[in-house]
């Protein structure tokens, strides 16, 4: 077996710091340089020839960390590298995974190819804003899943009256997986946009009445989806309301937008580093499910046992 070397880019070193800890090893160490015009240049400072290499950064904000990370897995491959891995614990452009209108790109499938071609032998993320995104790659692809964060997180609720609710018509098959596991209903926020990040109207299908509501999503961006929903949601009786969301993009006004909103929590992952704290959100570490992914991908054994 060769030797396994983890190393993070500029964007996730705290979390890959936790990941290789619970992995039990030490990052390895990797200088990123930059020209005075922001070109970047990354460069091993240890022999990697023939090792496994595990390259862990987020794309988020996206351009310059995605083109980091295909230098690093450039670099990695011209220092002969046995295998290449990337782990990508938010990857970014997946919400343009197919053409809605005419004249778009189809971003996820562009960035899909830009890994490949790089020389990424193996992809590793969580919770991909649309499944088959998955088939865009002709490379393995481990696609992690954040219930096995969010579950054990919300048994400790011991909530009484929980439903679950999908803030549009695209998350559905999130709520249902979680109101199946946790056997109680689940309602769908039917929502109509105008554009990007501006709702139009939005509906309730489902009854809440005297309900613990938790919203499912993969990702909160500007949280306007999630607060409007919360709003309706309250409207309609629910005792309360909270929301789960693997990736906290949260741009734009998302943190004034969470404040002054009726949700009572808002719990994220590490996916994305967090650029400044909120009294309504509560993060938990991606970091023991990447790690133990890691070692089931080094051992060859079954990664399924990390699904809930």
């Amino acid at each position: 077996m060769s030797e396994v070397k983890l190393f993070s880019g500029t964007n996730s070193i705290q979390l890959a710091e936790k990941i290789a800890k619970h992995y039990g090893k030490r990052l390895g160490d990797l200088t990123l340089s930059k020209f005075s015009d922001g070109e970047m240049s990354p460069s091993y400072n240890e022999s990697i020839r023939g090792c496994t290499v595990f390259l862990i950064q987020t794309t988020n904000p996206t351009a310059d960390n995605l083109l980091e990370l295909c230098l690093m897995i450039d670099a990695a491959k011209r220092a002969s590298a046995y295998k290449v891995c990337a782990v990508i614990p938010y990857y970014g452009y997946a919400r343009q995974d197919r053409k809605d209108r005419p004249r778009v790109s189809i971003a996820a499938k562009l960035i899909a190819n830009m890994l490949t071609s790089a020389g990424a032998d193996r992809i590793m993320t969580c919770d991909l804003h649309a499944g088959q995104i998955q088939g865009f790659f002709d490379i393995p692809l481990d696609h992690l899943n954040g219930s096995a964060i969010f579950v054990p997180y919300l048994e400790r609720l011991a909530l009484d009256n929980m439903i679950f609710a999908a803030p549009d018509v695209g998350g559905v098959a999130r709520a249902r997986a979680y109101a199946k596991h946790f056997e109680v209903e689940m309602v769908v926020c039917d929502k109509h946009r105008k554009r990007a990040n501006e709702i139009a109207s939005m509906q309730v299908i489902g009854d809440v009445e005297g309900k613990d509501v938790i919203l499912v999503d993969d990702l909160v961006d500007t949280a306007g989806t999630l607060c409007k929903a919360a709003q309706i949601l309250m409207e309609k009786g629910a005792t309360s309301v909270r929301a789960i969301a693997t990736h906290g993009v949260l741009s734009g006004n998302a943190y004034q937008n969470l404040e002054n909103s009726v949700l009572k929590e808002l719990v994220i992952t590490d996916t994305i580093p967090m650029s400044q704290s909120s009294s309504k959100i509560r993060v938990l570490s991606v970091a023991d499910l990447f790690a133990k992914a890691i070692h089931a991908v080094t051992g060859n054994t079954s990664i399924s046992a990390l699904f809930i």
